[in-house]
């Protein structure tokens, strides 16, 4: 048995630093020592809005400490990068290669948020607790699937591999994986937070000639211009219907709308937006994973516009992720850059405190120095 600190919350707005005691791993299981935990707005949402205790996080990377008899993909040793997106490899959806939303493991699609692997994989005062997205990765160590790990095959520093899993993953995929944008094409991005500015450098990557990145703050226009972004508009709270917006892209744009708009603010009242800014026949990409109703104006679909609504990027981890740290490691993506901040995990209440106000691009918690 080892004693973990985690951050455990009730799901109804409260956390807090607390001792968890960790088992053995399953037969298809692994035990890892977390060293990195990206924080993530759905961790703050899920704060707030799950209403049952279980330990936080969902980005991570760290190293195996042991594994189940029946675990061939890592050995101990093997520095990982956790993946919440846990396919089963059987089910109706594995089969058709969408992975990332599995019918049996997805925490959207599948048997609910939390999860702990085996009864006990994870326990507080006694009592087995669940794990944010069957992983709980603000926690000194997690037992997980085998297949809710990737090996890391290059050197980058933890703090930069845990944003991989989740981050990362959304903004480059939808763009890679989702739009499949094309080159010479002209791109919208709204919002340039950590997603967004995924969404720019893989739009870049992607041979995108023209992309107009769109926020509030005109400190993260200038950060998105570092990562790709061709033009910067800014955005207005007064500006409701994005019709100042539109007209400067239209402007910009030879005067018409992008081929491809992408939406990565999380604003339910910006759900419709990447409409407003593609041409007919154009692709809208809602990235930020909204769930609250929205109330769409048909007029916006006209004429021939396709609007999407991917998971997580359509991450299929043991493609994609060696993808990614491929492209890292030939100096083609930025990924360190995006690590505004590292905290203890004694500190996670000033990391969620700088995300929410907008102090941060990407925080992530470090649980000891780096080897």
């Amino acid at each position: 048995m080892i004693h973990s600190k985690a951050i455990l919350s009730d799901g109804k707005g409260n956390f807090h630093l607390t001792t968890i005691a960790i088992g053995t791993p399953a037969q298809d299981e692994v035990l890892i020592k977390l060293k990195a935990s990206g924080i993530c707005h759905t961790d703050w949402d899920s704060i707030n809005t799950w209403n049952k205790p279980f330990i936080v996080g969902h980005e991570g990377a760290g190293i195996v400490m042991a594994v189940g008899s029946a675990v061939a993909k890592v050995k101990v040793g093997d520095r990982v990068i956790l993946n919440w997106a846990i396919p089963c490899g059987h089910c109706f959806q594995c089969r058709e290669g969408n992975t990332h939303i599995c019918e049996i493991n997805s925490p959207v699609c599948g048997q609910g948020l939390c999860g702990h692997a085996h009864p006990d994989a994870a326990s507080h005062q006694g009592a087995p607790i669940e794990r944010s997205f069957h992983l709980g990765t603000m926690s000194e160590h997690s037992i997980v699937k085998e297949s809710a790990v990737v090996k890391i095959h290059c050197d980058i520093p933890y703090a930069t591999a845990s944003i991989i899993g989740c981050g990362v993953m959304t903004g480059w995929g939808s763009v890679v994986n989702a739009a499949n944008v094309k080159l010479g094409s002209s791109v919208c991005v709204i919002g340039c937070g950590g997603v967004g500015l995924n969404v720019i450098q893989a739009a870049k990557l992607s041979g995108a000639n023209k992309i107009i990145a769109i926020d509030i703050n005109s400190g993260r226009l200038d950060q998105a211009k570092k990562f790709g972004a061709t033009h910067g508009v800014i955005a207005t709270r007064e500006d409701k219907d994005f019709n100042e917006v539109a007209a400067q892209v239209r402007a910009i744009n030879g005067g018409r709308g992008t081929d491809y708009a992408f939406e990565c603010t999380a604003v339910p009242a910006l759900g419709s937006a990447p409409l407003k800014l593609i041409r007919s026949a154009g692709t809208a990409v809602q990235v930020s994973g909204i769930e609250q109703r929205i109330d769409f104006d048909c007029e916006l679909f006209e004429w021939d516009k396709i609007y999407i609504n991917p998971l997580y990027g359509m991450c299929n981890p043991d493609r994609d992720f060696p993808r990614i740290l491929d492209l890292y490691s030939a100096g083609q993506l930025k990924l360190d850059e995006l690590v505004t901040k590292t905290y203890r995990i004694e500190d996670v209440a000033q990391g969620f405190d700088d995300l929410i106000n907008g102090r941060i691009a990407k925080g992530v918690v470090v649980f000891d120095d780096e080897e």
